[in-house]
């Protein structure tokens, strides 16, 4: 049976969002949800439970290294394209003479 517009909206009447309850934390001052630590920090409860500095610290040089890696790689690249044209430019220099030694 057809629904109408008012029923169809009693129904989606709970579909709303919510904004989530967000705690302080006591250490820094940061946002975080409730009964979770804190992301900036590492705390939870006031005692450390991450390590927050060295995992940002190791972050930092991953991803410098996969920067590096991609620099590196796309040299290589660089390197193997002119290569290539200067070999192209070879072959058809050699096919030019053979044309007109015929």
């Amino acid at each position: 049976m057809r629904h109408t517009r008012a029923h169809t909206a009693n129904r989606r009447s709970h579909h709303a969002l919510k904004a989530p309850t967000l705690a302080v934390c006591s250490n820094c001052g940061a946002k975080h949800r409730p009964h979770h630590m804190c992301l900036e920090c590492g705390f939870y409860k006031g005692r450390m439970v991450v390590d927050m500095t060295a995992k940002k610290k190791a972050r930092a040089d991953r991803m410098q290294a996969k920067k590096e890696a991609i620099k590196a790689q796309a040299g290589e690249l660089d390197q193997s394209a002119e290569e290539t044209a200067t070999e192209a430019a070879k072959v058809a220099e050699e096919t030019k003479k053979t044309e007109e030694n015929k």
